[in-house]
């Protein structure tokens, strides 16, 4: 293999990172910039900051975020199905059929454990 063949890819990289650190210093050159205190607090959902920052978190909510990143995810492989829908035919069909069992017994599993309730 030779290495001139990865030159674009280098000259890819090299340009996406120029326009990068080009648009990030004309946005601060070009952006307003007036600080002051109110501005520079830090804040939770609008009102003062109390407590630790690195107070410990209930594990149900990590488990929530990730049950919700997951079918997320999951639910995104249904739109390119949608999309080749006719061209794909019965075996698509039947395939998408066993994926959709498969995430509804998950969800199922996962409400029966509790795993989605929030007390």
């Amino acid at each position: 293999m030779n290495l001139q063949e990865y030159f674009p890819v280098l000259l890819f990289i090299i340009f996406g990172t120029a326009i990068g650190f080009a648009l990030l210093g004309a946005g601060r050159l070009l952006g307003p910039h007036r600080p002051y205190a109110e501005k520079l607090t830090p804040y939770e959902c609008g009102f003062e900051a109390f407590g630790d920052s690195r107070m410990k978190f209930d594990v149900r909510y990590y488990l929530v975020a990730i049950l919700f990143i997951m079918f997320d995810l999951e639910i995104a492989f249904l739109f390119p199905w949608a999309i080749a829908n006719d061209a794909i035919g019965m075996v698509g069909f039947w395939t998408i059929i066993v994926f959709l069992g498969i995430l509804t017994v998950g969800f199922i599993y996962e409400w029966k454990k509790g795993a989605l309730d929030w007390e």
